[in-house]
Formats: structure tokens, C-alpha cells, sequence
């Protein structure tokens, strides 16, 4: 295990080095902390928050329009005057509703008042087209180039009035420019579609149940976001000629798969977006295939670095020895073990409740059944307890029954919150 650390940051890896001979693959959970003393070593940068609000006729339904009204004041309340802002109002086009020169307003009294008049004159109309949304927000963010930009995105209902090429398009055209939250108020969005912009852009997705509670999520997020100071980390990872990256997969907090994401910069170095961080801790589970070494010779895997604006601030190895000695190679690392159970608890969750969707009952029993299994081992109590909305848990026998009844609110919370882990501690002495 390895674990340097400078300038703020330390990279810590978790393994067991130890190959039984012939094998080619090998496991590492690499954990990467800022503190905050980075934090505030960085430098000070123009922030833009983007404010888009589902104003599609679906709205009008309740109080959801009322709730996203008052949940984007409450976020203009928790930003820092000086901040730039602008409200994108979001039907079948988008618009720049405030301010109304298609800009971005600095926060301050006076224009918080403002954009409360212009919320005051929107009225739900039209339909849903979040492809548009995005690309306004992004042609925001390109007028402020340096600039930290995040966006919260707020819906009620399906991207029904483009086509799916549309919306992934402009997804793609928006990575990197700027980060985005993204909410579904009550039940009838699709949560592939927020999942796909919030992966995307290093963002995440949640359902919010009633709007009543949109106000104090809107703030929370806001919150989150002001405290993430540093624009962007990058992890690069070299390995020697003969051994290939297999994935890179952010574990921690939430599951999420970075190997699409790699850039190749050199011969043998391929590097992932991070996005922006304050000060926290993630876990990334790195897998390499390796050209098998006589028995008791080491080789390096991989030399995995943490980067920023070219900057090497943190560095970890990964090892692979091979040994006869099956006491060894059999150890597991207990870290590798947690979060590979994790991330098998986010993919029978989905695969089980798309099965359920289908009508498929003895798939979605099973894969269930397995969740639960999986999510009372690595004591992932909020997965568990979202489970038991689901299904009915025999604590006897460990069974599950899927339930007759199930709120479609109940339902959705289990499927985008799904992919949150429960966190391990690192391994001593690492």
C-alpha cells in the first residue's frame, strides 16, 4: 500500500499484490483526499451558478411551480454577493429569463429582488426539451471562459419534445464546461434521462418527492457547490508496455464508470476528468491486466497520479508479484472486496427493478433478493431501508417477496439513489 502526500492531497492505495502464478489481473481502490488546506491555497475564481426550471405545462399540476419558484430563490439567498447568476426558463426552447439581456446578473440585493419579479411572470407553458436547456446554459458558461460554472436543473416530466440523439448531443457539447445538478420533482420523469446529464457532467440526480421540500434541496446544493473551490483534478495512469487499463470506476461516494472518459496523452498514459472538488475524499477502483512475471519477481502495474492544470500534487503505485504461495495470492483486500459488493448492489438494483417494469417477476425477485443480500453485508443501511419499500425481507430465512404495492416515489428513490455507497475505512498503514 502506498500513500504519499503533498500540497494538500494524498493518494492512498489499497491491495494485495499477490498473484498466483499465470494470473493477469489486478485489483486497486485508490483513495484521493484534498484537505483544506488545498482548498484555500487555490485561487479565488469567477463562479456562475445557472438556475434552469422546468416551465412546461406539466408544472402547473399542485404546487410544483410555486415549489421551483421558491426553491430558486432560496438558492439565490445562499449564494455570496459578487456571485454571477442567470434563471433559464425551460419549455419545448429555452430562454434566458433573467436577466434579460441573455447574460449573467451579479448577485446582490437589488438583482435578487429583480429576478424575483421576473419569476413572479413565468407561467408553466409548453413542453420539454432539455437538450435546448443544456445548450443555452452552455452558451452561458462560454462567455465566461476560466469561470467555475455549475447548473441546477429542475423537471417535472420526459424530454418529450426532442429526439434522444438530440439530448445525448448536447450533453456530449457540455462536458467540461460546466457541472449540473439535476432534480425530478414527483414521479413522472424518466431517471435515465437526469442520470445521463448529471453522469455526464460530474453532477447529481435525485428525486424530490413533493414540492414543498424543493426549497431546502435547492439551497443544499448550492451550498455543496460554492465549497468546491478547486476547478478541476485529473487522474492520470501510466502503465509499462504489456498491461492494459481495464476500467476506472469511481467508488466512492457513489458509483460511477470513468473509462469511457479516458484521454490518451501519451504512450501508455491515458488520463480521467475528475471534475471540481473541495475539500473531501473519493475512492476510484482501477483495474489493469498485466503480462504474467516468474514466480517472486514484482513488477509495477501502474504509477496513478492526481493532477491539476498539468501539476502532479499526488502520487500511488500499484504492484503485482508473482508467488506459489496460495496464502497469499488468496488474500483479498478488504477495500477491493467492499466496493466491487457495491458496485454488484447498484447493478441488481437497476437490473431488478428494470426486470419488474417488464413484468419479468422471478428476475426481479432474484436480483433483489440479492441486493438486499449485498447491502446488509457492506452495511449499506440507507440502500437497505430504500430496499424495504420494494420488497418484504423474511429476517428469518433472508428471502424477499416483491411487493403488490409499491410508491412510484419509493420506487424511483431506490433507483437513482442506488449507485450512493457506504464507505470503508482505508486499511491500516495506508
Amino acid at each position: 500500500m502506498s500513500s504519499p502526500e503533498t500540497k494538500g492531497i494524498s493518494v492512498a492505495v489499497d491491495q494485495n499484490p499477490y498473484l498466483a502464478e499465470g494470473v493477469r489481473t489486478i485489483d486497486a481502490i485508490v483513495s484521493v483526499e484534498t484537505t483544506e488546506e488545498l482548498a484555500v491555497a487555490v485561487p479565488a475564481q469567477e463562479r456562475v451558478e445557472i438556475l434552469i426550471i422546468d416551465c412546461s405545462g406539466s408544472m402547473g399540476g399542485g404546487d410544483k411551480f410555486g415549489g421551483a419558484r421558491r426553491a430558486t430563490l432560496a438558492a439565490l439567498d445562499v449564494i455570496p454577493d459578487g456571485t454571477r447568476f442567470a434563471i433559464v426558463e425551460g419549455t419545448d426552447k429555452a430562454e434566458v429569463v433573467y436577466p434579460r439581456d441573455g447574460a449573467t446578473a451579479v448577485a446582490d440585493k437589488r438583482s435578487r429582488a429583480d429576478a424575483r419579479r421576473a419569476l413572479d411572470k413565468l407561467h408553466p407553458n409548453g413542453g420539454t426539451a432539455m437538450g435546448t436547456w443544456l445548450g443555452l446554459s452552455r452558451l452561458i458558461a462560454q462567455r465566461h471562459p476560466g469561470a467555475m460554472v455549475h447548473a441546477i436543473l429542475l423537471t417535472d416530466g420526459r424530454n418529450e419534445h426532442e429526439k434522444p440523439e438530440q439530448l445525448a448531443a448536447e450533453i456530449k457539447a457540455s462536458e467540461r464546461l460546466f457541472t449540473c445538478d439535476c432534480r425530478g420533482v414527483g414521479t413522472d420523469w424518466e431517471p435515465d434521462e437526469l442520470r445521463a446529464i448529471a453522469s455526464a457532467l460530474h453532477g447529481t440526480v435525485d428525486i424530490v418527492k413533493t414540492p414543498d421540500l424543493l426549497a431546502a434541496d435547492f439551497a443544499a446544493m448550492m451550498q455543496t457547490s460554492l465549497a468546491k473551490v478547486i476547478p478541476e483534478l485529473t487522474l492520470r495512469v501510466w502503465t509499462p508496455v504489456g498491461a492494459t487499463v481495464r476500467f476506472v470506476k469511481l467508488v466512492d461516494p457513489v458509483i460511477e464508470d470513468l473509462t469511457a472518459r479516458r484521454t490518451a496523452t501519451a504512450a501508455q498514459i491515458g488520463e480521467y476528468p475528475l471534475g471540481a472538488w473541495g475539500a473531501e475524499e473519493r475512492g476510484y477502483h482501477v483495474q489493469i491486466e498485466v503480462e504474467p512475471a516468474p514466480p517472486g519477481r514484482e513488477k509495477l502495474a501502474a504509477r496513478i497520479s492526481v493532477v491539476a492544470e498539468g501539476e502532479v500534487l499526488g502520487q500511488g503505485l500499484v504492484k503485482a508479484v508473482w508467488t506459489t504461495d496460495t496464502d497469499l495470492s488468496a488474500r483479498i483486500s478488504r477495500r477491493v472486496a467492499h466496493y466491487t459488493g457495491q458496485a454488484e448492489l447498484a447493478q441488481m438494483v437497476q437490473e431488478g427493478l428494470a426486470a419488474r417494469k417488464q413484468g419479468d417477476l422471478d428476475t426481479a425477485t432474484a436480483k433483489l433478493q440479492r441486493a438486499v443480500q449485498l447491502a446488509q453485508e457492506s452495511g449499506n443501511e440507507n440502500t437497505a431501508k430504500l430496499l424495504k419499500a420494494v420488497v418484504e425481507v423474511d429476517d428469518r430465512t433472508g428471502t424477499v417477496r416483491l411487493r403488490s404495492r409499491v410508491d412510484a416515489a419509493d420506487e424511483m428513490a431506490l433507483d437513482v439513489r442506488s449507485s450512493k455507497t457506504a464507505r470503508v475505512r482505508k486499511e491500516a498503514g495506508s
